[in-house]
C-alpha cells in the first residue's frame, strides 16, 4: 500500500545518534509512513548497525554526493502523498507528523509545514541559541514567516513537511553556494508558496560542533547574506522605491555591497549613533532617522541584529505609518 508520509533522512556518519533519530520516526503516532534512510557514503558503520525489523524502514545509497543529492535520491524513491525531512542527529517527538498533517489539512493554502523546536546540546545552550529558538517558535503563521524570511531561515530544515506536488515543483533541494535548505525556502517564498507551523514543539534539534552549519563554508554568515540579498533583490524589493539601509555598521555595509553586486542602488544609511550621522559609508550619506519623514517613499532594510533592536526599529517605523513587508524588511 502507498504510505501517507514518506520521511527522507539523509545520513553521512550518523554515529551514535542515528538509531535514536530512526526510532523517533518509527515510533510516530502516525503509523502510515515509510522511512527512507539515504546513506551518503558513510564509513562509520552506523547505517549497517540499524535494526531492520520494521518493514517501514528502507536503506538506500545516495545517487550523488552531499546532503541535497541524498535527499533528492530519497525523494525519487518515495511513494507518500506527503514528504517529510528528518536529520540523523535529531529526535522527532511522537506527535510530530500527526500534528503537521492536521495543520496542513486545516490550512489548504499552506504548501510547506515546518515545526517548533527545542534546541538542546550536551553542555547546554548559549544565550544566542535561546534567542534563536524563541524567534523560530514565535514565527509560525504564513504572514509572519513571509515577513521575517530575510532575517534567517524561519523553517527548521529537519521539521519540513511538504505536499508532494510542492517539493516536486521546487525540484527538491539544490546545490547553491549557500545553505541548501534556506535556498529551498527562499525559492518557495519567491514562488508565492505559503509556509506555516502548528503550535507546540515537534522536534528536539541537536546543537553540536559536527553539524554542517559548523563545518561547511556554505553555512557561514556571509553565505547566508548572499542568499537572502540575492532573493530579496530579485523578488521582494519594490521596483519604484529607493532603498535606505538602517545601520551603517559592518552588517549594513555588507548588505549594501551585496545589493550593489545584484545591480541595486542604495540611497544611503540611517543611524542613531551621533558619531556616524553626517558622515559617509561606502561613499553614501549617513542620515539621522529624521530623513524618514523627509522621504516617505523609501524602502528601508533594517540591518541591525543586536538583541532588542528589531522591536525598537519596528516600533519607530510603525509610528511613521510604514508597513512591514511593503515599506520595510529586516535582514538581520
Amino acid at each position: 500500500m502507498t504510505p501517507l508520509v514518506s520521511v527522507v533522512m539523509p545520513v553521512r556518519n550518523g554515529g551514535a545518534w542515528l538509531a535514536a533519530a530512526v526510532d523517533s520516526i518509527l515510533a510516530q503516532s502516525c503509523r502510515d509512513l515509510e522511512l527512507l534512510v539515504v546513506d551518503d557514503r558513510s564509513d562509520d558503520g552506523a547505517v549497517e548497525g540499524l535494526s531492520r525489523t520494521d518493514s517501514r524502514l528502507t536503506v538506500i545509497e545516495s545517487e550523488g554526493h552531499g546532503v541535497s543529492a541524498a535527499f533528492n535520491t530519497g525523494l525519487e524513491h518515495s511513494r507518500g502523498r506527503f514528504v517529510a525531512r528528518m536529520d540523523a542527529d535529531d529526535i522527532a517527538l511522537p506527535q510530530r507528523l500527526e500534528s503537521q498533517l492536521a495543520y496542513l489539512a486545516a490550512h489548504g493554502d499552506v504548501a510547506i509545514c515546518g515545526g517548533c523546536v527545542e534546541l538542546f546540546a550536551k553542555d547546554g545552550l548559549a544565550g544566542g541559541n535561546r534567542r534563536y529558538q524563541s524567534w523560530l517558535n514565535a514565527c509560525r503563521t504564513p504572514a509572519a514567516i513571509r515577513r521575517e524570511m530575510f532575517i534567517e531561515s524561519p523553517i527548521p530544515n529537519p521539521t519540513a513537511l511538504f505536499r508532494r506536488e510542492v517539493i516536486e515543483t521546487l525540484g527538491g533541494y539544490g546545490d547553491p553556494p549557500w545553505p541548501e535548505d534556506y535556498d529551498l525556502f527562499l525559492r518557495a517564498d519567491a514562488a508565492g508558496m505559503r509556509m506555516g507551523k502548528p503550535e507546540g514543539i515537534v522536534l528536539r534539534w541537536r546543537e553540536h560542533e559536527g553539524r554542517l552549519t559548523r563545518t561547511d563554508s556554505r553555512y557561514d554568515r556571509e553565505a547566508f547574506f548572499c542568499a537572502k540579498l540575492h532573493f530579496l533583490a530579485a523578488h521582494r524589493l519594490p521596483p519604484k522605491k529607493t532603498v535606505l539601509i538602517w545601520g551603517a555598521g559592518p552588517t549594513g555595509r555588507l548588505v549594501h555591497d551585496l545589493l550593489a553586486s545584484e545591480g541595486k542602488v542604495v540611497r544611503g544609511f540611517l543611524e542613531v549613533h551621533p558619531r556616524r550621522i553626517g558622515g559617509e559609508k561606502r561613499g553614501l550619506p549617513v542620515y539621522s532617522l529624521e530623513r524618514l519623514r523627509q522621504e516617505p517613499d523609501t524602502f528601508v532594510l533594517a540591518a541591525v541584529g543586536a538583541p532588542g533592536a528589531r522591536e525598537k526599529i519596528r516600533s519607530h517605523l510603525d509610528e511613521l505609518g510604514r508597513k512591514e513587508g511593503e515599506d520595510y524588511l529586516f535582514v538581520a
